[in-house]
């Protein structure tokens, strides 16, 4: 069993069994799928976030396999995701608990507390007016730079996200910023438990990652120059030389964001 609980969780519990303490937590239910349940609730006049997760069984972890997709065992992995983003300078969510009980990967039980981040918005809901309510272009331009600045760090250190979407990241301070009171937005990266990092991590998922940001970003007003800027801040060389040395991959991104939008978006498959 592994507990870590922050200094002021860790004596509020003392001789109690945290797992018992966290399974009790009452709050605002988020997510509540097989082997997962999310809420969000309050403890000593602040927010928090809850990610409790039960064993999936072997049933589901044979099917992801089968798939050739990782399955998400437990908290764990958010765990060791949050601290890589720490590491590499990359916001995110701050954790005040994590603890894991169990060996065998199909009944661990496993939990993770964060802070909520307050008073942000993600960025899917600040750019969703955009399309009729066209934001300065400076605030535009600063938002994909901070994006694809995010993004190259992230995959570069190993890491990909694997629900690489608008949605999970939050904008703080988001009315100073679209006022253009903020010059450099701070942004946070949230939803972390199916990411994946490798010391050599393949091609194919860094593609998966940045086609389903392009994908998220279809539809609030962006134009060809605009993803052509994240392009070039996200490779760090001309575009020219970009589009001539990196032309596969940025192919494969738009290609599977294409697909992408054909599946998931109303309207978009059907003539």
């Amino acid at each position: 069993m592994i507990v870590n609980l922050r200094e002021d969780f860790a004596s509020a519990w003392q001789g109690e069994d945290p797992f018992a303490k966290v399974e009790a937590l009452q709050g605002d239910i988020y997510r509540n799928v097989k082997g997962r349940r999310t809420l969000r609730f309050e403890w000593e006049g602040r927010h928090f976030f809850a990610k409790i997760h039960h064993g999936v069984g072997w049933g589901e972890i044979f099917k992801n396999l089968l798939n050739l997709r990782k399955p998400v065992l437990g908290a764990g992995n958010e765990w060791c995701a949050i601290a890589h983003l720490h590491s590499i300078g990359v916001a995110t969510m701050t954790t005040v608990g994590f603890g894991s009980r169990g060996l065998s990967p199909a009944s661990r039980e496993s939990f993770i507390l964060t802070e909520a981040l307050e008073e942000t918005v993600s960025l899917e809901d600040f750019c969703r007016d955009w399309p009729q309510q066209r934001p300065s272009l400076a605030v535009k331009h600063r938002l994909i730079d901070a994006l694809a600045d995010i993004s190259r760090r992230i995959h570069r250190s190993g890491m990909c996200h694997r629900d690489y979407y608008l949605c999970h990241f939050h904008l703080h301070d988001a009315e100073a910023f679209a006022r253009g009171e903020i010059e450099v937005p701070r942004l946070s990266v949230i939803d972390l438990h199916r990411a994946m990092i490798r010391r050599n991590l393949p091609q194919r998922w860094i593609v998966k990652d940045v086609a389903g940001l392009y994908f998220s970003a279809l539809h609030i007003g962006l134009n060809r120059q605009d993803f052509l800027r994240f392009v070039r801040r996200y490779s760090e060389l001309p575009l020219r030389q970009c589009l001539q040395e990196q032309k596969h991959f940025w192919a494969q991104v738009q290609a599977r964001a294409m697909r992408m939008d054909r599946k998931l978006t109303p309207g978009m498959g059907t003539s």
